[in-house]
């Protein structure tokens, strides 16, 4: 029996309802919490400098649209457990059933919702998110943790920034290179721009290669150029850094703050330089199989939600979906912490979160109804 139109919307409603209360909700939860911690983190900044509060609500609400992203599932696992409460509560179900429909019937507007709703995240939403927060990463290095970017990767090469404390002949250094080995600590083709005071250009060094010690980058092969002189050739030089390539590394752009249709030219850029994108692989590999996530979530719900009994008892069922939500979230970090580091495939721990709560839920889903 094909479930009529009239019907669907109207389950398709009361879905998109409890999803959109659930979500705000939460967001609202999160985003106080979020609040305090902004306000706790300003107050403990060095050299007496103040926060203004509008900076602090500006971040707040920058870092808002990404923190929605990330409590979109428990959303969905919630208002889906609150429409189907209902609509088992006041009989609705009970009458559709007697009519011959089926529990797959009358989930598919809910399936067909949460899909888009999956898909609305990953493809429009993301965008507007990343972008956000790279402008709340920006503010927070400028006005909290005093951390700016010491490195940019692009089609032409890799660029590191270093800043001078100590030396008062440069006050900056630029590099580039084209090749990358072993993780950033070594470079080749390598070209070093000094600065002094005002950013005025104080010599050029081209170098075979560059090669990240500890405490140190030793140059190899180099010609060094300076305005009004003669360029200069020596076998090798040294001088000293605070980098290491664990800087290095967490310099990169994270993968929160490029949206889905940058991250594949991103990550081949990465790996083109030599450097490891296992992390930005796995989050967008996160990202496309969270529409499906989101549909085990229904199902989820479905199981704790669809057989409510006659006296007591409920809130009981509501806690046991809400723990089995927060079991696929714990999970789903630990597959993909054992993704990042290479443990296993990118692939396999980005969707194999998604698709065993799938197949829990629908397996239990199958059990309770027609087994």
């Amino acid at each position: 029996m094909r479930l009529p139109l009239t019907l669907s919307l109207y389950i398709g409603r009361q879905f998109l309802f409890g999803i959109a209360v659930a979500f705000a909700g939460m967001l609202a939860v999160v985003a106080l919490g979020d609040l305090v911690e902004l306000i706790r983190r300003t107050a403990d900044v060095e050299h007496g400098r103040e926060v203004p509060l509008t900076v602090i609500v500006e971040m707040l609400l920058l870092k808002t649209p990404y923190t929605g992203s990330r409590i979109l599932p428990f959303a969905t696992l919630v208002g889906a457990m609150v429409a189907l409460t209902r609509l088992t509560r006041t009989h609705e179900l009970v009458v559709a059933r007697a009519a011959g429909m089926s529990v797959w019937q009358f989930l598919s507007p809910a399936i067909l919702l949460v899909l888009g709703i999956g898909v609305f995240f990953v493809t429009i939403y993301s965008p507007v998110s990343a972008a956000m927060l790279s402008r709340f990463e920006r503010i927070e290095a400028k006005y909290i943790t005093g951390k700016t970017s010491l490195l940019a990767v692009s089609s032409s090469g890799l660029w590191i920034r270093q800043v001078e404390h100590d030396d008062p002949s440069a006050k900056e250094h630029i590099f580039h290179a084209l090749r990358v080995a072993q993780k950033g600590a070594t470079l080749a083709d390598v070209i070093v721009f000094s600065f002094g005071d005002g950013n005025r250009f104080t010599e050029r060094m081209d170098a075979k290669s560059a090669s990240l010690e500890q405490g140190r980058w030793h140059l190899q092969d180099v010609t060094i150029s300076r305005p009004d002189a003669l360029p200069e050739h020596r076998d090798d030089i040294l001088f000293r850094t605070d980098l290491t390539t664990g800087q290095i590394q967490d310099s990169f752009a994270s993968p929160m703050t490029l949206s889905f249709w940058q991250l594949p030219a991103f990550i081949s850029t990465l790996e083109k330089a030599g450097f490891s994108a296992l992390r930005h692989r796995m989050y967008w590999h996160s990202m496309l199989a969270g529409p499906l996530l989101l549909c085990a979530m229904v199902f989820v719900a479905a199981v704790f939600s669809l057989r409510l009994p006659r006296k007591g008892g409920v809130i009981l069922l509501v806690v046991a979906g809400v723990v089995t939500g927060f079991m696929v979230y714990f999970l789903t970090n630990i597959i993909s912490a054992l993704g990042q580091s290479g443990e296993i495939p990118v692939t396999l721990a980005a969707w194999a979160p998604a698709m065993i709560a799938l197949m829990l839920g629908g397996g239990l889903l199958l059990h309770l109804e027609d087994g």
